[in-house]
């Protein structure tokens, strides 16, 4: 598996080891899993399930009822 290197400031590293420790995984690992998260080209799941679930919006019907009639264009 390839390697990189990153460097971070006193600040952030503080923070990063502080989160890894807390939900114990490994550096690499939580570095690795944010740049997926970053690289992916998909929608998340919870964003799918949004699908269908504003029930009362218009449809697209009823959203043109309210505009206006295209008027005549003139010739060029």
């Amino acid at each position: 598996m390839p390697q990189i290197t990153i460097y971070l400031d006193e600040k952030t590293e503080k923070k990063m080891k502080e989160i890894t420790k807390s939900i114990k995984i490994s550096q690499s690992k939580w570095i690795a899993d944010l740049i997926k998260e970053k690289l992916r080209d998909d929608w998340p799941e919870s964003i799918l399930n949004l699908s269908g679930a504003w029930r009362d919006f218009p449809s697209v019907d009823e959203l043109r009822k309210s505009l206006d009639k295209n008027i005549k264009r003139e010739q060029i």
